[in-house]
């Protein structure tokens, strides 16, 4: 078993959803959540997008979690929310290669919605 598969608990990286259904559910998906994010970091083995507070932010971030949970299941999930009004910040990230993987991830559901 590779060093990559061990330290995920055996789950390769790859997204179970074709490109087609990626952009079908472009809304519902983590590409349609980051599209509207305020900021976007790269960081160690993923990335970092910031919220601006809004009505049902939170709910529909847990909404793209629970979706993402099950088709990318290699990937580790971290939200902040500060207090108050403050901003709400989503931490995806996993192993060797999750950034890559977001990168074309995000790139082939852009293609596949403007194509629409």
């Amino acid at each position: 078993m590779s060093r990559q598969r061990e330290e995920n608990g055996g789950l390769p990286i790859a997204c179970a959803l074709t490109p087609e259904e990626i952009g079908a559910m472009r809304s519902a998906l983590l590409p349609g959540l980051v599209a509207r994010a305020a900021a976007t970091e790269p960081i160690p083995g993923g990335f970092r997008w910031r919220f601006d507070p809004q009505a049902d932010l939170i709910e529909e971030v847990a909404a793209v979690i629970d979706s993402e949970h099950r088709c990318c299941r290699f990937l580790r999930f971290v939200l902040h929310v500060e207090p108050g009004d403050g901003p709400v910040s989503l931490e995806v990230t996993g192993p060797e290669g999750t950034e890559g993987f977001l990168s074309t991830l995000l790139e082939t559901s852009n293609r596949s919605f403007e194509g629409r």
